[in-house]
């Protein structure tokens, strides 16, 4: 190949007097004045001089020292030039994304609607310390002017850009612009000034993306700092942060690395690839950390649901940053990013095994009053049904069963359950099933601080009740649950609600009998008045008693009390009309009949009403007296 033709001399000092012309550092009107802002026809021939100026450089027919001493001087006011123009057109031309472009409409890209406050969703419980079973109550921060920037939706974007898949690649400087940026990166990269242009550069649009983050409402944290933050807090940040990271990586980032292409491809060996990470490095080190601190935060049951969320939208941007971050030199970028989902899964593997053994060791010991569904079964049944809103994921993380220690370990203190009875479910059904079994278990645990037998029945029909009727109410929980277990479960309270009525009517209804009230042992010999008169006082006070305690008790769903009631009647009614028809007349016969029978059918009926309502001793008096 033929070495370039150099300038002529007349040629030559036509270019020095072209680039001496602009030296800022000689001329007031040089300083005050840009090239690139006045005529084209003095920007064509400012870069003809400049390349005059390089052949003569690169021309082995200069050998005059002092030729080249004036060369260099040349070039050096020229590349100061140069330097000045790049740095004026880049800022001239550098503003903030306008909002609706960076607002996300990837469709796929939206998170679990149930999640946004997933946490406020639980119904308040606060167990002891230990147990690592608390709920906070749901932020309530304000939404800023950044929320309302991402969850605006996308209207007509005046802003060109081409879409590949979800990536949006906005032009960012105007074309003639880009040309002139194009034109003066050659000359100062051909005269070794690489390093300057991509420090100016990287400088200006760093400070353009920094610009777009403070919009997109992403804050300057070290991990150190998002760690010290309260939940609460960074509950909104989460949510924040999701709809920012997507358009950090798919508007921001990748219209950043289409302009460094535009600008600086094809000049040199990845020289696009140098100026896109002087541009976005940091940026996107700084957006990456707050994921990571929130991956490797401390471990607790609230934070599950939100780290989940964390987990879905990066990897919903796993391909993007591999498409944006493709290059050698932002390899970096994409092994924290892979990193961070790795830890994340492992948080969320860590937390459900950590909320196993919380629901297990709960430690409260106050019975309910009442009876009624304790607050662990509310929060950990609300849990778990978030939990199935999320199996897509969680089947995905999940791959192992429950450790549930050896069934033949003797260990009291832990449940047994068979694996064979479930065989062909996902490993996080057996997760959600093994956590019913261990509350279940500390439930029955629970119902034995109750010193009535009745009302420990009660409690275990009313909390395994609110789980069959929980796992009802929620599609994908029954899915995964299946109905044979959950036959099992329905099972289970219908026998403690016999077991109730064992343990409470057995002994009314005895006083019911005809045993024992007939003299000489014969029906035709008559009827014993006086243990008539004491069946009937020990009906009447043992019923009293009934109704006095047991209206105080809750059932709070109504087709359950109902139903309960109404078994209740079923036996009670006409085994009570039956005694009362048989021997009234002998009460009646004698003094004061009344301090005997002192309930008609229809009082019974009405008492039975009372039932499970959750009156307290007051209200139950009140309704006695009326």
């Amino acid at each position: 190949m033929e070495a370039p033709t150099p300038p002529s001399p007349t040629e030559l000092d036509a270019a020095e007097r072209i680039i001496l012309l602009w030296d800022s550092t000689a001329s007031e009107e040089a300083r005050e004045r840009m090239i690139f802002e006045g005529h084209r026809d003095e920007v064509d021939r400012y870069l003809q001089a400049v390349d005059e100026i390089q052949r003569s450089m690169s021309s082995a027919s200069l050998v005059s020292d002092d030729d080249q001493a004036k060369l260099n001087s040349a070039i050096q006011i020229a590349m100061a030039r140069l330097e000045d123009e790049f740095r004026n057109i880049l800022l001239n031309h550098t503003s903030p994304i306008e909002p609706d472009s960076l607002t996300s409409t990837d469709p796929s890209s939206s998170t679990h609607s149930c999640s946004a406050d997933s946490v406020s969703e639980f119904e308040d419980y606060s167990a002891e310390d230990d147990s690592g079973l608390t709920t906070p109550k749901a932020s309530s921060a304000s939404v800023g002017d950044a929320d309302e920037l991402l969850q605006r939706g996308d209207s007509s974007n005046t802003c060109s850009y081409r879409s590949t898949s979800s990536i949006r690649e906005l032009d960012l400087i105007p074309s003639d612009a880009v040309v002139d940026l194009r034109n003066i990166a050659e000359r100062m990269i051909a005269a070794g000034y690489l390093r300057e242009c991509i420090q100016v550069y990287g400088g200006v649009r760093k400070s353009a993306v920094d610009s777009s983050f403070r919009r997109l409402g992403i804050e300057k944290l070290s991990i150190g700092d998002v760690q010290r933050l309260q939940w609460e807090q960074l509950e909104a940040k989460i949510r924040r942060w999701i709809r920012a990271a997507k358009a950090c990586v798919r508007i921001v980032f990748a219209s950043e690395k289409k302009l460094c292409e535009q600008i600086f491809n094809g000049i040199g060996t990845a020289i696009d690839d140098a100026c896109f990470m002087e541009t976005v490095k940091g940026p996107a080190i700084q957006l990456f950390n707050f994921a990571e601190a929130i991956s490797i935060s401390r471990r607790s049951p609230e934070k599950l649901f939100k780290i989940l969320d964390l987990h879905d939208a990066l990897m919903d941007l796993m391909p993007d940053i591999e498409s944006v971050f493709e290059s050698k030199s932002s390899e970096s970028i994409r092994i924290q990013a892979v990193e961070i989902l790795s830890r994340l899964a492992e948080a969320a593997r860590g937390i459900l095994s950590e909320f196993e053994n919380a629901v297990l060791r709960e430690p409260s010991k106050v019975p309910v009053p009442g009876g009624t569904i304790h607050p662990l079964t509310r929060y950990v049944m609300n849990y778990i049904s978030l939990i199935s809103d999320y199996k897509q994921t969680l089947n995905e993380l999940i791959v192992s069963k429950p450790s549930t220690g050896s069934r033949y370990s003797g260990d009291p203190t832990t449940p047994d359950m068979e694996f064979a009875e479930l065989e062909g479910k996902t490993p996080l059904a057996l997760h959600l099933i093994w956590i019913i079994v261990i509350l279940q278990f500390n439930l029955d645990g629970k119902s034995k601080h109750y010193k009535d037998a009745s009302i420990a029945h009660l409690f275990m029909m009313n909390n395994v009740h609110y789980i069959v009727q929980k796992i009802k109410g929620s599609p994908e929980l029954r899915e995964m649950i299946g109905d044979d277990y959950l036959r099992k479960l329905t099972g289970k309270f219908r026998q403690a609600a016999t077991s109730y009525q064992r343990a409470t009517w057995v002994s009314v209804l005895y006083c019911l009998r005809d045993e024992g009230l007939h003299v000489s042992g014969s029906f035709s010999s008559g009827v014993s008045k006086s243990a008539l008169r004491e069946r009937f006082k020990s009906f009447n006070a043992m019923f009293e008693e009934v109704h006095r305690t047991q209206a105080t008790w809750l059932i709070p769903d109504s087709q359950l009390r109902e139903e309960l009631r109404i078994s209740i009647s079923e036996k009670l009614i006409p085994a009570y009309r039956s005694f009362l028809g048989r021997f009234r007349s002998h009460i009646e016969s004698g003094r004061h009949p009344e301090n005997y029978i002192k309930y008609s059918v229809e009082d019974l009926e009405t008492a039975v009403l009372d039932f499970f309502e959750g009156y307290s001793v007051s209200q139950h008096l009140r309704r006695r007296s009326q």
